[in-house]
């Protein structure tokens, strides 16, 4: 069977169920990034470090150690999807441990939270690898860059909409004694795991896969992805430009991953924000995301992916400097809201210039193999910078403007690194 028949056989059976199938599969971007938003970047972390006594360093732990499995454990996962008659099990799989953890959070005292919260988002990134692997069911290859587009883009709507659900029901809830401060964040938890599940049963209903009769899953394939990997890593060096940019890329995520984990943590504490400021900080924030995502997709179209990320990396510079120096000068919180538009536009430029920069830089009979070596090293920092946050601010105890100013020199690192660096492509 050629790649173009395999892509094609949903689209071409019946308009309608395809519409249905790509309105579905949209759909489950809208409930993750839900789970995202309100669970690994913002409520979560707020109830542990403001609420029950937490630290810092306990909710990069738990991350961390999440992050840590997924790492290991993804190769395997694609080993299995990839010798499985159909995926769509995995994913509903996935998302149900994911929404059974999320309704445990904060019933049990801060460590089994943190435990929950830990398989929670073992399971949730697991998913994001089984979904990604079902766009060519819903897609082919004319309109597939549009369709997970569309999908990134509802994905911010489903962020603006969870910080927005969260923040209603936690409305002034600095006010009320600790023990109904966390019932209050038990009902965002619980509300957003439902919100997840509700959203994405029409992708476990309508998207239809065509089953792979032919395949059957056994370690034989499990091993021969360990190869894969390590035989990827071993052919770097005839890419050097490739490796490079996987280098640099590894500072920068590191800081842009960071960031993200602990945004509001930061503004809280540092800059005494209460919890419906954090939340209006982060909406802003994720408008101008899309904004920038929008202006520096253009950008890449006309300067170059290089030329572009290198743009974003100095625009990180000037975030990550305004962002300490208002922290660690106790300067008026106010002053922190230009920062976080910057912080929202080069957010969505660093996924605008990053993306496309790989796949130029990829031999193109090589992208699914180099693809997940991209997909580790992304991983692989998120596990490393909020273990970096930890070690400044509980062990080190020099405060999150330092900690801050930590991620600042990952992403000058990152472009010392990717300086010589130029976007021409890499044959096979």
């Amino acid at each position: 069977m050629t790649g173009e028949t395999a892509t094609t056989p949903v689209l071409s059976e019946q308009g309608r169920s395809t519409r249905a199938a790509v309105v579905s599969w949209v759909l489950y971007d809208f409930a993750n990034t839900i789970f995202s938003m309100n669970i690994v970047s913002l409520y979560f972390s707020l109830w542990v470090v403001n609420v029950v006594g937490g630290t810092d360093g306990q909710y990069s732990l738990a991350n961390s150690a999440s992050m840590a499995v997924i790492l290991l454990v993804s190769p395997l996962l694609g080993a299995l999807t990839d010798q499985a008659p159909r995926r769509m099990p995995f994913l509903v799989a996935s998302t149900m441990i994911c929404v059974a953890a999320t309704l445990l959070l904060g019933r049990a005292g801060l460590t089994p939270s943190l435990i929950a919260f830990a398989i929670a988002n073992v399971a949730y990134q697991a998913g994001l690898q089984f979904y990604d692997a079902l766009l060519p069911e819903v897609s082919t290859a004319e309109n597939r860059g549009r369709i997970g587009g569309v999908g990134i883009g509802v994905g911010y709507l489903g962020s603006l909409a969870g910080v927005a659900i969260g923040g209603a029901i936690l409305s002034g809830v600095e006010l009320l004694p600790t023990a109904e401060q966390t019932a209050k964040y038990q009902t965002v938890y619980a509300v957003s795991a439902l919100l997840f599940l509700v959203f994405a049963i029409p992708c476990f209903l309508f998207v239809r896969e065509r089953r792979r009769d032919d395949r059957r899953f056994d370690f034989g394939a499990v091993r021969a992805a360990a190869r894969q990997v390590a035989a990827t890593f071993r052919s770097l060096d005839r890419f050097p430009g490739l490796a490079r940019f996987l280098v640099g890329r590894f500072f920068y995520t590191d800081a842009v991953n960071t960031v993200i984990l602990f945004m509001g943590v930061y503004v809280s504490n540092e800059l005494g924000f209460s919890t419906d400021q954090v939340r209006t900080v982060l909406m802003l924030a994720i408008v101008f995301a899309f904004v920038g995502g929008l202006l520096l997709g253009r950008m890449v179209d006309r300067i170059g992916a290089k030329r572009t990320l290198d743009r974003v990396l100095i625009l990180w510079c000037a975030v990550f400097i305004w962002t300490a120096v208002v922290g660690l000068f106790e300067l008026p919180g106010a002053l922190f809201w230009p920062a976080a538009c910057l912080a929202g536009v080069a957010l969505g430029g660093t996924w605008a210039a990053d993306r496309p920069l790989m796949l130029k830089l990829t031999p193109p009979d090589r992208v699914g193999e180099f693809y997940g070596l991209y997909g580790m090293i992304g991983r692989f920092s998120a596990i490393t910078g909020p273990l970096i946050w930890a070690l400044v601010v509980d062990v080190l105890d020099l405060g999150r403007p330092a900690a801050v100013l930590t991620l600042l020199a990952g992403v000058v690192i990152a472009y010392m690194i990717l300086r010589p660096l130029r976007d021409t492509a890499n044959p096979a």
